[in-house]
């Protein structure tokens, strides 16, 4: 019987998990069975981040410790500010995250055989800490000294107040807030898979982040929201997005951000990053939002002249770009704030893969030579058909 060989491993079943749930079909996302809009409208990045970790989302004395909790691990290391002091300016903004989050590890007790506890307190130490190393590098990188945390201040404001030294307004925080409670988790996409196999391995949290820290920095995954920003600044005008969207299509390039996998009708978050990127515009008299809504507008009408009745909806990154921009978060750190709210559900499935392991090893379907027999390096065949280092044809 043939092998059935699935690339990229689509509709294949790798496991299970109790933190959320992709419905494609029906476009919908549940974080452990709570709708994703319900928690974007009335539940804080904390709550969530609480919900993945612990199963229920907390009392007002659970999230009051939540807070202090993580308050208390926020700040960086000493030995860690000195490292990111030695980065060059010109670093991009995803490599410094990997090598930070990485390097968090130096700074907390180790064992004997040199791993480090994988727990609750760990997932929080990293929760904490992302939003922390992505605003001081921002500051670094314009040469300004880093801001500290203020204990007083939300995740999302105090990223907000480490960039620019002023606590922000509540429409910013608002927005940023539920931009993290929105990427918090997304079952076993690419990083959180990447995570999962580097924890069955008996890898431990700071080493299994660290993985799906570099996985999310591909643009088939966390890396689109800059590649869409980058199309808004090129349109420049609402007016000229739909003679640059067939100008794409004619060169057979795609446009970034639209279209999901896994959804087959428009990505639940996408609604509310949109009414989060029109509410941001109309405060900070930005144009991004109005360029992405033609933009999509434009994409869905080419695609109906070639094929009636088909649709293209924007996923998740596409009001990303409109979003993060107006609250002044250059483009090149989209990924790394992506990260900011998965950390969550990275370690919450990092804590998940521990509670009953299996080591993740899938088979390949070889299909290269047969076996043939050895070759003495005198009779071996270079590429170009030399043999004995003399060249094919030659006249000895």
């Amino acid at each position: 019987m043939s092998t059935v060989v699935n690339p990229g491993l689509e509709g294949v079943v790798v496991g299970e998990t109790v933190l959320s749930n992709v419905e494609g079909e029906v476009g919908r996302l549940t974080y452990r069975g709570y709708d994703i809009h319900d928690l974007a409208e009335h539940a804080n990045f904390e709550e969530v981040a609480h919900l993945l970790l612990f199963g229920h989302l907390p009392t007002h004395d659970e999230l009051g410790d939540f807070n202090r909790r993580l308050a208390s691990r926020r700040a960086l290391p000493s030995g860690l500010l000195a490292m990111l002091h030695a980065v060059p300016r010109d670093a991009w903004p995803m490599d410094v995250l990997r090598t930070a989050t990485s390097a968090v590890a130096h700074f907390v007790p180790h064992r004997p055989d040199g791993s480090h506890e994988t727990s609750v307190d760990t997932a929080v130490d990293l929760i904490a800490k992302f939003p922390t190393i992505v605003a001081t590098w921002d500051r670094m990188r314009r040469g300004l000294e880093p801001i500290a945390p203020d204990p007083k201040l939300t995740t999302a404001a105090n990223f907000l107040y480490m960039r620019t030294g002023e606590k922000p307004i509540p429409e910013a925080e608002k927005a940023l807030d539920t931009y993290l409670v929105l990427l918090a988790d997304h079952s076993y996409n690419a990083s959180t898979f990447s995570a999962r196999v580097t924890a069955s391995t008996g890898a431990d949290i700071y080493c299994a982040v660290t993985a799906a820290v570099a996985t999310l920095a591909g643009d088939l995954h966390g890396g689109a929201p800059a590649k869409v920003m980058t199309m808004l600044e090129e349109i420049g005008l609402p007016e000229k997005a739909e003679p640059y969207v067939r100008d794409l299509l004619a060169r057979h390039e795609k446009i970034m951000g639209m279209g999901h996998r896994e959804y087959k009708i428009r990505d639940p978050r996408a609604a509310q990053l949109e009414q989060m990127a029109k509410n941001l515009t109309e405060k900070s008299h930005t144009k991004w939002y109005l360029i992405a809504r033609a933009l999509e507008d434009a994409s869905n009408k080419v695609l109906q002249e070639a094929k009636p009745g088909k649709r293209i909806y924007a996923n998740v990154e596409f009001y990303t770009a409109p979003t993060l921009s107006s609250l002044g978060i250059p483009s090149d750190e989209f990924t790394c704030m992506f990260a900011c709210g998965r950390v969550a559900g990275w370690t919450a499935h990092v804590l998940e893969q521990f509670s009953h392991n299996r080591l993740i090893r899938p088979q390949a379907t070889y299909v290269g030579p047969e076996v043939h027999p050895y070759e003495p390096i005198g009779k071996r065949h270079g590429q170009n058909g030399a043999t004995n280092g003399k060249s094919a044809g030659a006249n000895n």
